[in-house]
């Protein structure tokens, strides 16, 4: 494995901060070019300026193509395993080409060209690997919406898009439930302004519905079945584009309650991933790898599609739980069976998984031994979640942080260049590219080691980050560049320590002042997750009248836990007052069956903190099941009488 050739960790960040004409070329020798950038980054009058300018390339030929071309056509580039339905396949490099060749060919046909938008709306089908590469392929942007956001999301998103086509199925499957999606289609066609011409329908047997049947002719659209179009269309050829041509848009919530768009360019992102998969995953030609994530979020287009194919590597689509399809052993199974080498998925995941099975008995049932390292990112990684993994399958457990926004990890430890030792509740250290600083609220470096502040990027950002906001210049400045002048404000805060270990410790807004006391929600969760019967919790601030905030915490038990909810609260109101102090006034404790999620696994804080305080509020449409929220508020009620 080649990595950062030889050079340390320490090395490697440095050439990337002081010689970053250097260092990104290199990196850029590793994508193949139309047009071979001469220079790395122009700054063009821009707060982040363009990444490898001049050049051309595409990005489903870097993928697919130099493989098969390479005589690698044969090896397996994509693994489909559907717990849901038992479905098991295998596509090579050249299976896999040849599928997105012609689906490619089929959007040319129905007027697909350079630059315009297609949504993809689809399960956790080897369709919306092809969908997106065959966008890619001919230049078209395509934007990915989670299969089953409600009507009036997707139409939002078609608003600010305005795609030609959609390319979505009949349905997804969740355990004990089937989803159907045309409805929603359909619905969302309706409340949108007239962008879509044409809708095609991917049809599963598990799920009913059909371009065929299901249009009533309420609107012009043409609804068109996927196999039927991709059978008759001529494959389509790559297409060259410019560095910074977008790849594709992928929303995220705004605070204003309309969703950001954020853009990812060609080139940047292509020799950003692949170095990644190298340097910071330890993955190269022939690895299985594995993102438990979904392709409607950025994991999912950086990890499951992009990263792992532009490396040549082999990527596994998952179509399934952590727990509960069938049993907490599911991720085992998979690694066994496929001989994944690294895993990657949320900390919720993995404490689903300890929930219900906190001895690991599953895991005795299967070979793991093909694993080198667990990867988890997208919420904080509490201490006592890593402890448990990393003691029970004896590989790196390597906590990451990166956002939307990056597209790529902001901090990790990066086994392909130096491995080096963990900190639990540290997302270890600066990638490469990244210049981390840590400010007060007037923008001021914080000196002293260990002082939590605002976690902020010097620009320019590295390769392979966001190119704007979809439509708003002015919106892209606002959120992100205007809070620190010359910097990138994250929206998380957090500290470094003395060895230049990074610990994240939430969203700035997470940040509570009980009686003009600042506390990290993060510390307190991590003192909670300290009670033996304690499975996951949130701490978030609650209005109080006389202090301002307070701090008030959810927890759900551990399977087999049965303990009196008094006696748990109160040791766990003791635990708070003995490793954070009487300060944090920590009195409220709730015990929950389940947390309310997103599909992601990240806690809806906001939501839990809007209901607690008596607020309006609406039902986040990432909202994993709605009916958690009604638990929520019977629990509170319960409390309070």
């Amino acid at each position: 494995m080649n990595g950062e050739s030889g050079a340390s960790y320490r090395e490697a960040w440095r050439r990337s901060i002081s010689s970053p004409e250097d260092f990104w070329l290199e990196a850029a020798a590793g994508i193949e070019w139309i047009t071979q950038p001469t220079s790395a980054l122009a700054v063009d009058g821009t707060a982040t300026g363009s990444w490898f300018p001049g050049g051309t390339l595409n990005t489903s030929y870097n993928a697919l193509d130099r493989h098969v071309l390479a005589g690698r056509g044969a090896h397996t580039a994509l693994i489909y395993d559907s717990a849901m339905t038992g479905t098991r396949i295998q596509l090579s490099y050249l299976d896999l080409l040849g599928r997105v060749a012609k689906f490619a060919g089929a959007l040319r046909a129905n007027g697909v060209g350079t630059g315009d938008r297609v949504i993809i709306y689809l399960p956790m089908i080897p369709e919306a690997v092809v969908a997106m590469l065959a966008c890619a392929r001919i230049g078209a942007v395509h934007s990915v919406v989670f299969g089953g956001f409600a009507a009036t999301e997707l139409a939002v998103r078609i608003d600010d898009a305005r795609p030609s086509v959609i390319v979505t199925a009949s349905g997804g499957l969740e355990p004990g439930r089937i989803v159907e999606y045309l409805p929603l289609v359909e619905k969302a066609i309706s409340l949108s302004q007239g962008s879509v011409h044409t809708v095609i329908v991917r049809d599963r047997e598990s799920v009913p519905g059909s371009a065929a049947n299901y249009h009533d002719g309420s609107t012009d659209t043409v609804w068109l079945d996927w196999a039927d179009e991709e059978a008759k269309a001529a494959p389509a050829d790559p297409v060259a584009l410019r560095s910074e041509d977008p790849l594709y848009i992928l929303y995220t919530s705004g605070t204003t309650g309309k969703p950001k768009g954020i853009i990812r360019d060609n080139g940047g992102h292509a020799v950003a991933l692949n170095w990644s998969m190298r340097n910071v995953y330890n993955v190269g030609y022939g690895d299985v790898y594995w993102t438990a994530s979904d392709v409607g979020w950025v994991v999912g287009h950086s990890y499951i599609v992009y990263a792992p194919l532009l490396a040549g590597a082999t990527t596994v689509i998952y179509e399934g739980k952590p727990i509960g399809t069938p049993d907490a052993g599911a991720f085992w199974r998979v690694v066994d069976e496929y001989k994944v080498k690294v895993l990657f998925t949320a900390p919720t995941a993995i404490r689903a998984i300890r929930r219900v099975d906190p001895d690991l008995l599953e895991l005795k049932n299967h070979d793991v031994s093909s694993l080198t390292s667990l990867f988890l990112a997208g919420e904080r990684l509490d201490p006592e979640t890593f402890h448990w993994a990393n003691d029970g399958l004896h590989c790196p457990v390597v906590d990451h942080w990166w956002q939307t926004e990056t597209g790529w990890p902001i901090c990790a430890n990066l086994l392909g260049i130096e491995e080096l030792p963990t900190k639990p509740g540290s997302a270890t250290v600066p990638v490469p590219g990244y210049d981390i600083a840590i400010l007060d609220s007037q923008g001021r470096p914080i000196e002293k080691i260990g002082k939590d502040g605002n976690i902020a990027i010097r620009l320019p950002l590295p390769p392979g980050t966001l190119l704007g906001v979809w439509g708003s210049e002015d919106r892209f400045t606002s959120s992100y560049l205007t809070a620190f002048p010359g910097y990138y404000a994250t929206g998380d805060s957090g500290h470094f320590d003395t060895d230049g270990y990074l610990f994240v410790m939430g969203r700035t807004d997470d940040v509570i002042n009980v009686a003009g006391h600042r506390l990290s929600t993060g510390s307190l969760e991590e003192v909670l997750t300290l009670h033996p019967a304690v499975a996951e919790c949130a701490v978030l601030g609650v209005h109080d009248p006389l202090k301002g905030q307070r701090a008030a915490g959810f927890v759900t038990l551990k399977a087999g836990s049965i303990v009196d909810h008094d006696v748990l609260a109160a040791e766990l109101v003791a635990l708070v007052r003995e490793n954070v102090g009487p300060v944090a006034a920590f009195r409220d404790v709730t015990i929950l069956d389940r947390l309310p999620k997103t599909r992601s696994g990240k806690i809806l804080r906001k939501t839990i903190r809007q209901i607690v305080d008596g607020e309006e509020y609406s039902i986040p449409p990432t909202i994993e099941d709605p009916t958690v929220l009604d638990d929520l508020k019977r629990a509170l009620s319960a409390s309070v009488s």
